[in-house]
């Protein structure tokens, strides 16, 4: 069995490391959450007064909707 002297010294460096690791960890999550925040506080000035959805997208809403009778109608066993 290793000397108790360098045990300590080496659970005393692996708790600083993980202690390292797990700080740094924490700091770029930090980070990366200000960044969200920053996007959608951004994302959410430039579609102020967009309440309305494009017409793109409503054409896009009805084209899957069309889609999904479609695939009911087969799934029940209707032919067109």
């Amino acid at each position: 069995m290793p000397p108790l002297e360098s045990l300590l010294v080496l659970s005393t460096a692996s708790l600083a490391g993980i202690g390292l690791v797990g700080g740094f960890a924490a700091w770029g999550w930090a980070g990366w959450l200000r960044l969200r925040a920053q996007e959608l506080a951004l994302d959410k000035t430039r579609n102020a007064d967009a309440d309305l959805p494009a017409i793109g997208q409503r054409i896009d809403l009805a084209d899957l909707k069309e889609r999904i009778r479609k695939l009911e109608a087969i799934a029940a066993g209707v032919d067109f």
